[in-house]
């Protein structure tokens, strides 16, 4: 018996996704099973980031802040980011266009995912900003759309960054965001 060829692999579209069990992901129409539901730490930072983003939209009634929402990317590569900031999304079910911020809170079991696929996945999507949340290191990599590619704004721990280039302008104070895992 010879090794398993990507090619012998089934593939899976939109339709086989939504009838699955349990969280899923596909990408390229390979399905990946999501970890179990995520640590407290994990929920806790992704809500303080969605927090302090809905804080910044809430005059203007075209942008949102979602947590674990499905963004299809085409038929065959469905994600889900832990949070979104999304302006003038008109689709019930899922995500059909690029939100403005995407903020992935780094898991072991996900980080070479987030950091590989899905940061390659977001920026040919043109996602304004990629927010990359180490949880045990306290700290954001902040990377924005520079044209084509990301440019990485910076590491924080302590700093507010603002979003500039999104429809409403808002931020994020970092030093709040992990004040209470801070000893």
């Amino acid at each position: 018996m010879g090794a398993l060829r990507i090619e012998d692999l089934p593939s899976y579209t939109y339709d086989d996704y939504v009838q699955w069990e349990g969280d899923w992901e596909l990408i390229d129409g390979i399905a990946y099973a999501m970890a179990p539901a995520p640590m407290r730490t994990h929920q806790n930072l992704a809500y303080e980031i969605a927090h302090r983003l809905r804080l910044g939209i809430d005059s203007c009634p075209e942008c949102e802040v979602l947590g674990e929402v499905d963004y299809k990317l085409s038929d065959d590569t469905v994600l889900r980011p832990d949070v979104v900031l999304t302006c003038g999304e008109t689709h019930e079910a899922y995500l059909t266009k690029a939100p403005e911020i995407i903020v992935e809170v780094i898991s072991p079991s996900t980080a070479s995912r987030d950091e590989k696929i899905k940061f390659s996945l977001y920026e040919a999507e043109k996602v304004t900003y990629y927010v990359l949340v180490y949880p045990k290191d306290l700290i954001a990599k902040v990377y924005r759309l520079d044209g084509k590619t990301y440019d990485k704004e910076g590491v924080f721990a302590q700093e507010t960054y603002t979003f500039e280039d999104t429809a409403c302008k808002v931020e994020v104070d970092f030093s709040e965001v992990f004040k209470r895992y801070r000893g």
